[in-house]
């Protein structure tokens, strides 16, 4: 059986080599023409004088203030819908994963015109309109998802007996969530805070939208320095700044993650939640309405608001989605975003696919480098990013840089991470002894990858496939460099309309947005009832 092992760990090794020189070509390329640009038009000025005379110190402790306290007040406003989601059994829970997850997916920019509609229609007595009392929330609303799938799985696999034991030693129902429950999940709590953390570190459109010209950070100093006053050196500097607090959150984050892995016993076998009865239905409903006021309601106003852009019903906004007063109609590039979206989807797939098997099969170091490194442009700036590319593009013939699949390979360089992080767990459970069978009686590498792993994950291969086609559809940062009159994407287009004056223009901007909302829903309501409909396999552990 040794031969079989070995000649898996070779593949895994050489299929190292696909998603390594996409990662290279499509993350390291761009940042070093940044970077050798940066330093090719300096002045002899040190990069600590760079940031210093950007502000740059300041701007970072305002980036780690803002992202911290985003991190907590996320966690705190999650905390009672994971309970829900983990100790519940709800009749029609998909449909609170769908309202749960679909922020998330959000393009930066779509949160940004529904935080503007709430905040300046509904919600307009609080005197609020930008700022950071108007961007915390804006993050709490996109990461809610982070914390309530990583917490529930973590609460989920806490075995009820210890539970039950605590309570039969005289424990109420509170000291024995202290003693017991919390220990276990408070490592994935920590991750969860973690990965939140490092997101609203980098975000760039909510800040801009919403921040009313007064909040800086170091996503939009970057942008400002590079766009706005094209001061290359300085942009550098900055950027290379945020890369460093980036690093630094992505290992935090693979640290705390590989705890909440290994952490904790596994809940086996049976589902134990349990269904509300007679008063038990309160704290539901409370949770429930409370999910609704943080989920729903942005969306819920911004479908009115598309509906009222000037405080009378109209479909004025709507019937401006096939105009072509914007260098094409909106239902043009929506029809672009989702051919590019399937393209990305595709791409990110297949190589993201790859790392999965490379970790999981054996593929030494060098498959866990390569892991690393295709997390990163989850975290690194996408403007940092979009910048790079745009030098990078310049440089290159016009058959490569006109070609349909640029804007597709930088959406899937950002999907990649999640494909990956979904496959290499799924794979993790399939039993090594159903490869081992499949090799003895034959099977060459390709059939036991189709007819084994394939197919036993084939479940989490789709819900895969769609997180990086709803993350593609709704790119935003990098994909603003790169957009050209005949490849604006949707959201590159609602951030033109969003700058540009009139009520036409805002009109079109919110129905554009809730044509966004409505697919991104659509995709992640499929996601879910096709797991709903195929629990996943359970593999029990023993002794």
């Amino acid at each position: 059986m040794t031969t079989p092992v070995r000649r898996s760990s070779a593949t895994a090794r050489a299929a190292v080599v696909v998603p390594g020189v996409f990662v290279a070509v499509m993350f390291a390329w761009p940042l070093v023409a940044l970077v050798r640009r940066g330093l090719a038009d300096d002045d002899g000025t040190g990069i600590y004088e760079l940031i210093t005379r950007t502000g740059g110190w300041h701007l970072l402790a305002v980036t780690l203030a803002q992202a911290a306290a985003s991190a907590v007040l996320t966690v705190i406003v999650a905390a009672p819908i994971v309970w829900l989601t983990a100790t519940v059994d709800l009749p029609g829970s998909a449909v609170l994963r769908v309202v749960v997850t679909v922020p998330f997916v959000l393009p930066t920019v779509v949160v940004g015109v529904a935080f503007r509609a709430l905040l300046t229609g509904p919600l307009d007595f609080l005197g609020v309109s930008d700022g950071w009392a108007a961007i915390l929330p804006a993050h709490i609303f996109l990461n809610i998802a982070i914390v309530v799938r990583v917490v529930t799985a973590a609460w989920r696999q806490v075995d009820p007996r210890t539970v039950e034991a605590a309570r039969s030693l005289g424990a109420g129902r509170i000291r024995a969530f202290v003693d017991v429950v919390l220990p276990r999940v408070a490592p994935a709590v920590a991750a969860a805070a973690t990965l939140v953390f490092l997101f609203c570190s980098t975000s760039f459109g909510v800040i801009v939208i919403l921040g009313g010209g007064t909040a800086r950070t170091l996503e939009t100093e970057i942008y400002q320095q590079a766009i706005g006053y094209f001061r290359i050196p300085e942009a550098v500097a900055l950027s290379l700044l945020q890369i460093v607090v980036v690093a630094c959150a992505l290992v935090l984050a693979r640290v705390v993650g590989g705890r909440t892995a290994s952490g904790g016993r596994l809940a086996l076998g049976r589902d134990h939640r349990s269904q509300p009865r007679g008063i038990g239905w309160l704290p539901v409903l409370a949770v429930l309405c409370w999910t609704a006021i943080w989920l729903l309601s942005p969306l819920v106003t911004l479908a009115l608001a598309s509906l009222r852009p000037a405080g009378s019903w109209t479909l004025d906004g709507y019937r401006g989605l096939a105009a072509d007063a914007y260098g094409g109609s909106a239902l043009d590039a929506m029809r672009y975003s989702v051919t590019s979206a399937v393209a990305a989807m595709v791409l990110a797939v297949v190589v993201g696919l790859v790392v999965a098997l490379s970790v999981t099969r054996g593929g030494g170091w060098p498959a866990r480098v390569t892991a690393l490194l295709a997390v990163l442009p989850l975290g690194v700036s996408a403007v940092t990013l979009g910048f790079g590319y745009l030098l990078v593009v310049g440089t290159l013939p016009t058959q490569v840089t006109q070609s349909p699949l640029v804007i597709p390979a930088v959406q899937a360089l950002l999907a990649v991470p999640v494909v990956a992080g979904i496959m290499i767990p799924a794979l993790m459970q399939v039993p090594a002894r159903l490869r081992d069978a499949a090799r003895s009686l034959g099977a060459r590498p390709v059939r036991v990858l189709t007819s084994v792993d394939l197919r036993l994950t084939a479940r989490s291969l789709c819900a895969a496939a769609g997180f990086a086609f709803v993350m593609a559809i709704g790119e935003f940062g990098a994909t603003t460099f790169l957009a050209r009159a005949d490849t604006t994407t949707l959201p590159v287009l609602i951030g033109s309309l969003m700058t540009r004056p009139g009520e036409a223009n805002l009109a079109t901007a919110m129905a554009a947005s809730m044509l966004l909302v409505v697919v991104s829903a659509a995709v992640i309501a499929v996601i879910e009832i096709v797991g709903e409909g195929s629990r996943p396999v359970r593999y029990e552990r023993t002794g």
